[in-house]
C-alpha cells in the first residue's frame, strides 16, 4: 500500500508544483497514477478513482496525441481545477485508508533535531 501512497504523493507534488494547471495535471496523471489497477485500490477509493480515470480518457485523441492529453486540452481551466482537486481528495482518502501521516508537497521527513533526541549512551 505504501507505494500506492508514494504514487498519489507524487502526483499531489506535481499539481502544488509550477506551470499551468492542465500541464500540471497531465503530468501528475501520467507520471504517477495512469498505470494503477483497480485492484490496487482500496474498495472505498475504486469508484472515485475511476470517475477520474474516466474523466482523464473521455476524448478521443488526435494523431501524435494520447487520451490524457486530449482529454485534459479539453477541459477548461476550472475542469482540471476539479481534477486536480479530485486526486488531492484520493490521496487525503488513501492517508486516512491506510493511517500514513501526511507529507507536505516537496518535503520529505526530516530527522528530529538533535537536541531533541536522548542520548542512549548515557
Amino acid at each position: 500500500m505504501t507505494n500506492l501512497v508514494d504514487r498519489f504523493y507524487a502526483a499531489v507534488s506535481v499539481l502544488a508544483g509550477d506551470g499551468h494547471i492542465k500541464q500540471r495535471l497531465i503530468r501528475a496523471y501520467t507520471d504517477n497514477l495512469a498505470e494503477i489497477e483497480d485492484d490496487e485500490l482500496p474498495i472505498a477509493l475504486k469508484e472515485s478513482f475511476a470517475e477520474t480515470r474516466k474523466r482523464m480518457h473521455c476524448v478521443a485523441p488526435l494523431k501524435g496525441e494520447g487520451p490524457i492529453r486530449a482529454s485534459v486540452r479539453k477541459m477548461s481551466a476550472r475542469e482540471a481545477s476539479e481534477c486536480a482537486l479530485a486526486l488531492f481528495t484520493l490521496y487525503s482518502e488513501m492517508l486516512r485508508h491506510t493511517g500514513e501521516m501526511p507529507r507536505l508537497p516537496g518535503k520529505e521527513p526530516s530527522a528530529p533535531a538533535p537536541f531533541l533526541v536522548k542520548s542512549i549512551s548515557n
